[in-house]
């Protein structure tokens, strides 16, 4: 049985422009109980004032939580600021915690949205608020669930946000395989970057991941692995500037999973960014990435 954390019930009041990034997550969440028979949703709790401090300045949550952010840092983040987005970015961290803790205990559990990668220790930025990794790699430490916590992060755009704040923390190892002339032009230094140019395919990427994963093994012993499995390497995004096929995003998955199944290491998967020329399209990814998970957590069971 795999467990689903979800908080798409928050409904942003956006402009009609910006509809897109929150409304796939309801889609996602309806799809998915259509693809996996024996999928158990959970709603997700919000992440607290001193849980966000692990990775956020207490003065960055509170002006969040105020609405009294700079005009100029709210502008960054791409959303108007209303008392739902808090909500919803607190409860997104929320999902991503106990998509850790339920995998910790089953081997793998998602979160039906987080990958909150741009959010940076003291501002967000690029729809990110607050960093859900970060916040929950932390927080499984301080629980003692895991002293060793790997951020795997597949989504198309580096994760700077995850990057900075966790710059000089040898217990998490951030792995960002991204565009290398895709957002953000001014990048961040993770543990390990692998920068891939336009227009890269299935063999190419699929290869670089693979190595990728052989150098995190070899320099770092994870106990947890985060995944954040963006749906914007597929080759119809708007965004993504790559050419993966739908098959070619199910190896992607695969690879981090069998790494996960053969190591018994457990994965706490975010769904991360996607944006899509079609709609269905990025929630095809993304419910294919759950359906892929699903049949680890029954390997692991």
């Amino acid at each position: 049985m795999l467990r689903a954390y979800y908080s798409d019930h928050f409904v942003l009041p956006l402009p009609a422009g910006h509809r897109f990034p929150m409304i796939k997550y309801r889609l996602i969440r309806e799809g998915a109980a259509r693809a996996v028979a024996d999928l158990e949703f959970h709603e997700a709790q919000a992440a607290t004032d001193g849980v966000l401090a692990l990775a956020h300045h207490p003065r960055y949550v509170d002006l969040v939580s105020r609405g009294a952010l700079p005009e100029q840092v709210q502008k960054d983040i791409g959303f108007p600021w209303s008392l739902e987005m808090v909500e919803r970015s607190r409860r997104s961290a929320g999902a991503t915690i106990a998509a850790c803790r339920s995998a910790m205990e089953q081997g793998v559990a998602v979160n039906l949205a987080g990958g909150t990668h741009h959010a940076y220790a003291d501002r967000g930025a690029g729809f990110c608020v607050f960093n859900d990794a970060a916040v929950a790699a932390r927080l499984m430490q301080a629980e003692r669930r895991a002293a060793r916590v790997a951020i795997v992060d597949l989504d198309v755009h580096q994760g700077n946000g995850t990057a900075s704040i966790l710059a000089t923390d040898d217990s998490v190892f951030t792995l960002s395989l991204h565009g290398e002339r895709n957002y953000p032009f001014e990048k961040e230094r993770s543990d390990l970057d692998v920068g891939l140019p336009d227009g890269v395919g299935d063999a190419d990427y699929l290869a670089a991941l693979e190595a990728a994963l052989a150098q995190l093994m070899a320099r770092f012993d994870p106990q947890l692995i985060i995944y954040l499995a963006g749906a914007d390497p597929h080759e119809g995004d708007r965004l993504g500037r790559m050419k993966l096929s739908m098959a070619g995003m199910a190896a992607r998955d695969t690879l981090v999973f069998e790494l996960g199944r053969q190591q018994k290491i457990p994965i706490a998967v975010t769904m991360a960014g996607g944006y899509g020329k079609n709609i269905e399209d990025t929630v095809a990814v993304h419910v294919q990435t759950i359906t892929l998970a699903s049949r680890y957590a029954a390997d692991w069971n």
